[in-house]
């Protein structure tokens, strides 16, 4: 009788094997299988050794080959065992063979096919195949397929595998409800999310981490998901380093400080202060928060650090970058490309040209060049070291030009004042891609500042953009403002401030700043008030301007409340060009001892643009004896800067000094001092459509036609004597 039973000590062997792997210890589960496979197996047995395999294939292989040997491969469960091992080990071509040469494959069959699909089409594609076999759902074959389910097509089947899991009773399934859960967040709708996780009758850890992870990801919906966790917390969840990876994160998008902290001692509390996620995002919310020490207390006391944690430290700690990068290879941590664009912009921001040299050629060795993204931060960085040049070589070996190298590049050049360079580029751009409102952005930019190109070109570029539906994005708005606020057409400007659905400080300011430019200080004020009003907070560029404004109209008085405000309303440091604009208000007025004092006043030593204000107020009102001193302050601070000596030179001339006009023109020459030209620029308007200015000075005789024009620059001359006789006629008559 006992003899006739099969295989007695299986059962045993299959009991310890089992045990083993409950115990997460494979290893020993297999040294189990082969010591006892003498004195019994089953098919259970060959199953629990393909499990404990994880994937490997070098074992996996040994017992499919015992299992075809044996028999036991008939088994279903052991060809499930097999395909499963083989779905893990990433030869999912063998898993298919196996179930192809299934005469009845389960449900266990299927689903273990479905896990191993790596594309969404291939796996929904096959579902439906399940679907016209005649093979009904289970609970996991729809948690399965919903994780398949993330873009457009996937989302729409994903709603179909809802209502089906509704029908058939599933949404009391844990694990079917997390799934919906997850495919909800991805897709962005966190209201269905939510409302699936509000009807589960049961929710474990995985449902509010869901829940939590979709929040967080969402961008805009971080205090959500800050009260997700409370809420999970009260309700008395166990946490582990999902949940707090979540939580931490939505502090760092809030920048709230004080929660995070609190978060912190919880990590510490529980066990999870020195876990690598958690540590990595405790680093980015303390550098979100600028609480840059904290930050490395945390990198510090980290056991392992990932190549995360290494990329994060060194995108937090700017001034260590260098050392960083440098540790963490030490650390036998490889870099990826997201390391590279944070040290790129560390060097960038420091202006380390060696290093960034080095850092180039590190990323040539390694292959990363390949990498769009560094290849973009590398332009960015030569662009910063004004190496146009080395920028433009980079960008030549890129084997795919996206619209954000153009971008990089266009920017750059505009950066370096290389305006007629940044044009030809956007031109060249849009032949090969669609530009953005960044490409608009660095060109309109380009445009605005240069003196050489036609204004022509800003409207083409606006005609262009509208075309491409991008006139009421808030960037490409504030650059076309910009533009033609600096170019000169202020009717231009006023109709794109009125037109823009939002109002940035950018765009006040530089309304403010085309009427300062203008002379407008009734614009001027009203704008700024009108700022003020609307809530939107003035940076020193505003009030640089608006100051500006009223030492042009002689304001001194409210030129004076405005600096008080700057310093004790908006606590903003005054630059050096604010102090300037001071000087030059009080210098105008003719009140050259509280400006010299204002001078006296600036921390530091005052700049050049101060000075030359203090100067140019002295030879307005014939105050030689401060003239003197200033003018030699600014001669020794730069000796080879023609503008002090012709503004000295001019005051003594207008006191009848002539000696001393000489011997400063003599020491011009003697220090080979140049007086710089001055140039005018005008749009010819040619018929071949040039895209720059022609550029000419006092007394130039170079243009092929300068006859006519200084016949014409004289019947201009005569006709305005004429309008201006005339003027003066009416006035003399109204005052009799």
């Amino acid at each position: 009788m006992f003899d006739q039973i099969p295989h007695p000590n299986a059962a045993s062997t299959n009991r310890s094997m089992l045990n083993y792997l409950r115990r997460k210890l494979p290893f020993q589960a297999l040294d189990m299988f082969k010591k006892h496979l003498q004195l019994g197996f089953d098919e259970v047995t060959v199953a629990l050794a393909l499990k404990a395999c994880h994937g490997d294939t070098k074992p996996g292989c040994q017992i499919h080959g015992f299992a075809v040997s044996s028999g036991v491969v008939s088994y279903i469960t052991v060809s499930n065992s097999l395909m499963n091992m083989y779905c893990k080990s990433g030869q999912f071509e063998r898993a298919l063979c196996i179930f192809q040469n299934l005469i009845d494959p389960d449900i266990v069959s299927w689903n273990t096919v479905l896990s191993g699909f790596q594309k969404s089409e291939d796996a929904l594609g096959f579902a439906l195949r399940m679907n016209l076999s005649g093979i009904v759902f289970d609970p996991v074959s729809y948690t399965t397929l919903l994780a398949f389910c993330s873009d457009n097509e996937g989302f729409l089947f994903g709603l179909q595998l809802h209502s089906l899991v509704t029908k058939f009773g599933f949404g009391c399934e844990v694990f079917v409800g997390n799934a919906l859960i997850s495919m909800y967040s991805r897709c962005g709708l966190l209201v269905e999310a939510q409302r699936v996780f509000d009807e589960m009758p049961n929710r474990d850890l995985v449902s509010w981490n869901a829940i939590l992870s979709g929040y967080t990801q969402e961008g805009d919906h971080a205090l959500d998901a800050i009260f997700a966790f409370i809420e999970m917390v009260r309700e008395g969840m166990k946490l582990d380093h999902v949940s707090f990876t979540s939580a931490v994160s939505s502090c760092g998008q809030e920048r709230n400080l004080e929660l995070g902290r609190q978060m912190h001692g919880l990590i510490i509390k529980t066990g999870y202060g020195r876990h690598v996620s958690v540590c990595n995002v405790l680093i980015s919310l303390y550098s979100k928060c600028e609480v840059v020490e904290d930050a490395k207390l945390v990198f510090q006391i980290m056991n392992d650090r990932n190549v995360v944690s290494w990329t994060t430290m060194i995108s937090v700690d700017e001034e260590d970058a260098m050392s960083l990068f440098n540790k963490m290879r030490l650390d036998g941590v490889y870099p990826n490309d997201v390391t590279f664009i944070g040290l790129i912009h560390a060097i960038s921001i420091r202006t380390l040209i060696k290093e960034g040299q080095m850092i180039h050629g590190f990323c040539i060795k390694t292959s990363f060049l390949s990498e769009p993204n560094v290849c973009n931060s590398l332009i960015t960085m030569y662009a910063k070291f004004e190496a146009m040049q080395d920028s433009l070589k980079v960008f030549k070996e890129l084997n795919y030009r996206e619209i954000i190298s153009w971008n990089s590049l266009i920017s750059g050049y505009a950066q370096n004042g290389l305006s007629q360079e940044a044009l030809f580029t956007f031109l060249s751009a849009i032949t090969e891609s669609k530009p953005n409102q960044y490409t608009f952005g660095s060109v309109l930019s380009a445009i605005g500042a240069a003196e050489d190109i036609s204004l022509k070109q800003g409207q083409r570029c606006h005609a262009y953009l509208i075309k491409l539906g991008l006139d009421t994005d808030p960037i490409v708005s504030g650059a076309l403002l910009d533009m033609y606020a600096k170019r000169g057409n202020i009717c231009e400007s006023q109709k794109v401030f009125i037109e823009m659905p939002e109002r940035t400080q950018f765009a006040w300011t530089a309304m403010i700043s085309a009427y300062a430019r203008h002379g407008d200080y009734e614009s001027v004020i009203k704008f700024f008030k009108e700022m003020e009003m609307e809530g939107v907070r003035p940076d020193s560029i505003t009030f640089l301007s608006v100051l500006t404004a009223c030492g042009r109209k002689g304001m001194v008085d409210v030129g004076r409340q405005l600096f008080d405000s700057l310093v004790k309303e908006y606590q903003i440091e005054p630059s050096p060009e604010h102090y300037s604009c001071m000087v030059d208000m009080l210098g105008r007025a003719g009140q050259l001892e509280e400006a010299e004092d204002l001078v006296g006043q600036i921390p530091g030593q005052p700049g050049m643009s101060v000075l030359q204000s203090l100067l140019g107020a002295c030879r307005i009102h014939g105050n030689v004896e401060m003239g003197e001193r200033v003018a030699d302050a600014l001669m020794e601070m730069e000796p080879t800067e023609s503008g002090s000596y012709v503004l000295m030179s001019n005051l003594y001339a207008e006191k009848g000094h002539w000696e001393k006009v000489a011997k400063i023109r003599k020491g011009m020459r003697d220090k080979g001092v140049r007086k710089e030209i001055g140039f005018s620029w005008v749009d010819t308007s040619d018929a071949r459509g040039s895209l720059c200015l022609y550029k000419f000075s006092s007394g130039d005789m170079s243009h092929p036609q300068s006859e006519e024009i200084f016949r014409m620059a004289e019947c201009l001359g005569l006709e305005m004597k004429v309008l201006r006789e005339r003027e003066n006629h009416r006035e003399r008559a109204f005052a009799r």
